[in-house]
């Protein structure tokens, strides 16, 4: 037999070899291991049926230490190639369904190319519509395609997304596919863009739908049972489209696309952006007792960190359910408490500020099931966003 036989089975241990525990922190080895698997995959006979898919496998391993390292457009590159054999696939298989497409868009976001980003997962959420709701994929979709429309700058194309998500999911909740819970983060999104851009009337019904729905769970919880690692997880990329801060990618340092899937965020960009909350608390730290001596100074400053630091921190965590509640209840808590302090200092401003972390801490509640509290916070926030309007 010839050695090139083997060829398939060297590509394969060198790929599980590569990120084996004992390399997890050694993305110089991880990208050695994961470079000879690559050129071992494409020195596979080509008649070998399964040579494709060996090749993109080894794309998708070889592309992450690359970015561990910091040299993203060698990364970039084989996430280019990747999307190149999708495409590819897609048409020889009369598919619309290029799966590249949404780490493609993560990747360019990162380094701050948002139209790309918003083409591309403009391009996944036309294909994966006819499909509807399984399993979370097209909701996944439109929101990171709505992250990335927004930090495009194209605020008015982010809302036509944003009501199209809104009215499939309404109607997936009424057939059994989507969630009470997640259903609501999606109205609360929803109403806060229309908020930000002054559609008041459609901003104020997207609230009250809100609200039915903060009632209903308070009420009666869940229709169905849901999994509730799949609830956080979608909480957090709908925390991620959050516009807290005006911090932008920079090659120098990349942030994670807004609305994209923690799988599909780069180890560099995960890197910086964890690396941002120890400065933050430190910040905090720093505030904390001048805000106490000198409120009308120092107060609002104090708001703006702590809410930075606790939309981080609850991205980051996020991703699983287990242990949530420890690492992000107290942030939540704490920003309504310096809320209700800056409120008298600031009266609109102030009222403003107070129903948004209210908000935030109602979103929360309903992620870790505590319906009856969310609903108090809600209402508390929805009368103080009436007040807004009469001011």
């Amino acid at each position: 037999m010839s050695p090139k036989a083997y060829l398939p089975k060297l590509v394969r241990a060198l790929q599980h070899l590569g990120f084996d525990d004992r390399f997890r922190d050694r993305p110089e080895i991880q990208w050695t291991l994961c470079e000879e698997a690559l050129a071992a995959a494409r020195a596979v006979d080509p008649a070998e049926p399964a040579r494709e898919d060996l090749v993109h496998t080894s794309l998708a391993y070889a592309q992450r230490p690359l970015f561990a390292l910091g040299r993203r457009a060698e990364g970039l590159a084989l996430r280019a190639e990747m999307l190149a054999m999708d495409r590819a696939k897609a048409k020889r298989t009369g598919s619309s369904r290029v799966g590249g497409l949404p780490l493609w868009a993560a990747g360019v976001a990162e380094e701050g190319r948002h139209a790309e980003a918003a083409e591309a997962m403009a391009e996944w959420v036309a294909a994966i519509r006819p499909d509807g709701l399984r399993y979370g994929e097209l909701a996944a979709g439109f929101v990171q395609w709505i992250g990335a429309l927004d930090a495009a700058g194209r605020s008015g194309e982010a809302l036509a997304a944003y009501g199209e998500l809104v009215d499939v999911q309404r109607a997936g909740v009424g057939q059994g596919d989507v969630s009470l819970g997640d259903h609501l983060h999606t109205l609360i999104g929803h109403a806060r863009m229309l908020d930000a851009r002054e559609r008041d009337e459609r901003a104020a019904a997207a609230w009250q739908e809100a609200l039915a729905v903060f009632m209903e769970l308070a009420a009666t919880g869940e229709r169905t049972g849901w999994n509730d690692d799949r609830q956080v997880a979608y909480w957090a990329v709908l925390q991620s489209c959050s516009r807290v801060d005006g911090e932008r990618a920079t090659r120098a340092a990349p942030r994670p696309a807004a609305g994209a899937r923690h799988q599909d965020w780069s180890a560099d960009a995960r890197r910086h952006y964890a690396d941002s909350l120890d400065p933050l608390r430190d910040e905090r730290d720093v505030l904390t007792p001048r805000a106490a001596v000198d409120p009308d100074r120092f107060l609002a400053e104090l708001v703006r960190v702590h809410h930075t630091l606790t939309i981080r921190s609850a991205v980051l965590a996020g991703n699983r359910w287990y242990g949530l509640p420890e690492r992000v209840c107290s942030l939540f808590d704490e920003g309504v408490e310096l809320a209700r302090r800056l409120h008298p200092h600031q009266s609109a401003d102030g009222t403003r500020v107070l129903a948004d972390r209210l908000v935030d801490r109602a979103a929360y509640r309903v992620v870790a099931r505590e319906y009856a509290p969310a609903l108090d916070d809600f209402r508390e926030a929805l009368h103080l966003l009436g007040k807004m309007r009469v001011l």
